[in-house]
């Protein structure tokens, strides 16, 4: 295994990680707990979508052809269909989406017709005319849906226009997550000299909860060996993942690592060549996934983007791939030498695609250049500077 002076790439560590991923299995989930959730089976149409014809207008039913005057014979609404069956020369009045009267064939919209006394008078009309086909949307038959596909507002919608009341779905991964630092305070407690408020248990979560994770441990651990390897083991013993940050450095008090090593966790890597985030671990125990974030906090939200969401997502069966595409910068870049940069950018249209503005000052302690982040600008490795106008690589958010 190599050590962290031997840096491995953004690319290779997140093959690592989706390399280490086992699938978790399926569960039935009602309908209404199943928004961002991650369909486990294929969804086939078992009915027609519309289940009958039906009208695309509000106006009257008929037989379609020459047009004139016709008595009005009836009516036909949703959910209380024309009863019998319409002849020719007659007209039944119809709303939006109520059934075609059986032996009628078109719609003459309420705006061509005119009508008095119970008859209406009718232009010259086409067969179809205005007219939904039962199955016009979904055949019966029909796959509309497969696995790994997350499920939004169109996808319940569909689902529910098909009579599902609950889908199979991939369970949610469960995920403990650990923050190190004697120096950590939560929000609303005092803080006392020398302390700052913890951020990245609240962030981490939140990007947790946003890929479909399930927070099932959250704590904050002080700067000891014993502390740490007692939280790391209640983790372990909790969660399909393990998130850490802090703690996975070279320094005096970081502990993380011999701590994972104690307790049965592989080494899988250790060092990206990536600004920032470079020294995150990780590795696993069995079929459990552990990371080491770094404590800064825009290194945690970065490296959880780059490295632990795929996983979370591909342990869902959804596909772990993120939405990349390019954009030209708006100012110029100055590269780093010996590591990849993650900046975050906004991201603006223009003539030749999308213009990408940094955030502001882009340092790993800068939380706030995280604020109207739309995606991290992947710049490579190398001497000098990227000009504005050049053309890299960005990760959507």
């Amino acid at each position: 295994m190599r050590s962290m002076a031997e840096l491995i790439g953004i690319e290779e560590a997140r093959g690592r990680v989706l390399n280490a991923v086992s699938p978790l299995p399926a569960e039935a989930v009602p309908l209404p707990g199943t928004l961002g959730r991650v369909l486990a089976e294929e969804l086939v149409a078992e009915l027609d979508v519309p289940p009958f014809r039906n009208s695309a207008m509000d106006g009257y039913a008929l037989v379609a052809g020459e047009g004139g005057q016709l008595p009005v014979v009836g009516e036909s609404r949703a959910g209380h269909p024309f009863e019998g069956t319409l002849a020719p020369g007659a007209a039944v009045r119809i709303s939006t989406g109520a059934p075609l009267p059986a032996g009628a064939d078109a719609v003459v919209p309420v705006e061509r017709a005119e009508a008095a006394d119970g008859v209406v008078t009718v232009p010259p009309t086409r067969p179809q005319a205005n007219v939904r086909l039962a199955g016009e949307d979904v055949r019966a038959g029909q796959p509309v849906l497969g696995p790994g596909v997350v499920l939004g507002p169109a996808e319940l919608g569909m689902a529910a226009s098909l009579g599902r009341a609950e889908l199979r779905c991939a369970v949610r991964p469960r995920l403990a997550l650990l923050v190190t630092g004697d120096e950590l305070a939560e929000p609303g407690e005092p803080l006392a000299p020398g302390r700052i408020y913890s951020s990245n248990g609240w962030a981490l979560a939140a990007q947790a909860e946003r890929a479909g994770a399930r927070l099932v441990l959250r704590e904050t651990v002080r700067d000891s060996a014993e502390g740490t390897r007692a939280a790391l083991e209640r983790a372990l013993a909790a969660a399909d993942v393990v998130c850490v940050s802090g703690g996975v450095s070279v320094g005096e008090h970081d502990h993380v690592k011999g701590a994972l090593a104690e307790l049965g966790a592989e080494q899988r890597f250790w060092g990206v060549a990536l600004k920032p985030g470079k020294p995150t671990w990780f590795g696993a125990r069995g079929k459990v996934l552990g990371f080491g974030l770094p404590g800064n906090p825009v290194s945690a939200m970065v490296t959880f983007q780059l490295f632990v969401r795929p996983a979370l997502l591909a342990l869902q069966g959804a596909a772990p791939g993120a939405v990349r595409t390019s954009a030209v910068l708006a100012q110029p870049v100055v590269m780093s030498n010996a590591r990849e940069q993650a900046l975050r950018v906004c991201l603006d249209p223009a003539e030749a695609g999308w213009r990408a503005v940094l955030t502001g000052a882009q340092g790993s302690h800068r939380l706030s250049s995280m604020l109207g982040a739309d995606a991290l600008a992947l710049v490579p490795a190398g001497e000098g500077e990227l000009g504005a106008g050049e053309r890299v690589t960005v990760e959507l958010l």
